[in-house]
């Protein structure tokens, strides 16, 4: 028998907010969590915008002591919070599971401890090497988040991170998927979190032209799909997904969210960083995802676009689309949220994942603001500037990731 895997609690740390609904809310009503930075002086980069998540304080979220804030990066920090509010949600109480070892957690992230990296790097050649912290290490370990939400809750099971650039939260939630489906965990905590919001990452995307230069307009500057598109916007964030054998939720009388019943993977092996200009590799993880789901792609009814805002990557992923829906990719309701979020790299899929979640659950495609000026590249239905009301049955979710990383997701309503 085949072991089927449900979501029942969510958490998020976005700049449109620390709680799901208070999140839905704000995409629904179109407002953007994008502007200008204010954790440190950007007065002479190019790119002085972002999706920053401001006054962030973890004490106000969970019950968590100063010493130990110190002793976590910022990314851990979000982590954390996201964990907790997602637990909260599921009503699990881990205190009372009959066995820690069957109970694990699984998050990503693109760059792990970068806040940590820099003020380190920058004591080691200010004040030498004897004042470098020795908490450094633990604090910028990509698998920190991983291994302090295990700490805390006592979570026994698999614990693992993944690393795959901005496809880590999408991998990390698929593997803890087939992780519970091969019957070596019954609940994983999973999804991704990061912090790159940071001098370092910020000029050096920037160095790299992948970002939008709308310094005058950064609310307006993230605009997936539409011409006038020009790079993504660096954002800072979480998404955590409570993933829960059926018959395991069912018994503790869990509410379910929705099922996960596809994960699919691929290569581009093209470039490091550019896309498959055809969609290729894209198309694949698409397809296998939908294998894995055993579901026709006429089924599908709503995609949780990548949509970076990247000249290349929007229509890469628009022809990626075509390949596998044909005719059906027009009837197709796609958006992305990272027009109003911004581009959390390995969080992106954590938070992504969250909404759609949240779109089952509601019934309700959110929106891609900015949606202005029509791309004949890009000739799909991106639910302009309005959330639209709307049967969803299964959401098909794509994230792709510098390396060459597909990554995709279904999840389904439980009642479809």
């Amino acid at each position: 028998m085949v072991r089927r895997v449900v979501v029942t609690g969510t958490g998020v740390v976005t700049s449109l907010g620390c709680e799901t609904a208070e999140l839905w809310d704000r995409l629904c009503a179109g407002k953007s969590g994008i502007g200008p930075i204010r954790r440190f002086d950007c007065s002479e980069f190019a790119v002085r915008f972002g999706g920053e998540i401001a006054h962030f304080d973890p004490s106000e979220y969970i019950d968590i002591d100063r010493k130990e804030i110190r002793r976590l990066d910022r990314f851990c920090q979000f982590a954390l919070v996201a964990a907790d509010r997602a637990i909260q949600q599921s009503g699990i109480d881990f205190s009372r599971q009959d066995d820690p070892f069957r109970n694990g957690v699984l998050v990503g992230s693109g760059v792990g401890g970068l806040n940590e990296i820099e003020s380190q790097h920058a004591r080691l050649f200010d004040d030498g090497p004897l004042r470098v912290s020795a908490f450094m290490i633990p604090k910028l370990m990509v698998n920190a988040a991983s291994g302090n939400i295990s700490v805390r809750w006592g979570l026994r099971g698999p614990s693992s991170a993944v690393a795959t650039a901005c496809a880590s939260a999408t991998n990390a939630i698929g593997d803890a998927f087939q992780i519970i489906r091969a019957g070596l965990a019954d609940v994983m905590i999973a999804g991704g979190s990061e912090a790159a919001l940071t001098p370092m990452a910020l000029s050096g995307f920037a160095r790299m032209k992948a970002l939008s230069t709308r310094n005058d307009a950064p609310e307006r500057a993230s605009r997936p799909f539409d011409r006038d598109r020009d790079g993504f916007v660096m954002a800072e964030g979480a998404g955590i997904l409570v993933l829960e054998e059926y018959e395991h939720a069912r018994r503790r009388g869990a509410e379910i969210l929705a099922e996960i019943v596809g994960y699919g993977m691929s290569a581009d092996a093209t470039h490091i960083t550019a896309p498959d200009p055809e969609g290729r590799g894209a198309a694949r993880a698409i397809q296998a995802a939908l294998n894995d789901a055993r579901i026709d792609p006429h089924e599908v009814d709503y995609v949780n676009a990548h949509g970076t805002s990247t000249p290349l990557g929007d229509k890469a992923e628009t022809a990626a689309l075509k390949t596998v829906f044909g005719a059906h990719a027009k009837r197709l309701a796609i958006s992305s949220t990272k027009s109003q979020l911004g581009h959390m790299l390995g969080a992106s899929g954590g938070v992504e994942a969250v909404v759609s979640v949240t779109a089952i659950q509601q019934q309700t495609a959110p929106p891609t603001i900015n949606q202005e000026t029509p791309d004949p590249d890009c000739d799909l239905d991106y639910v302009p500037n309005e959330p639209r009301p709307m049967r969803i049955r299964y959401v098909l979710k794509n994230s792709f990731g510098f390396g060459g990383h597909n990554v995709c997701l279904v999840f389904a309503a439980l009642n479809r």
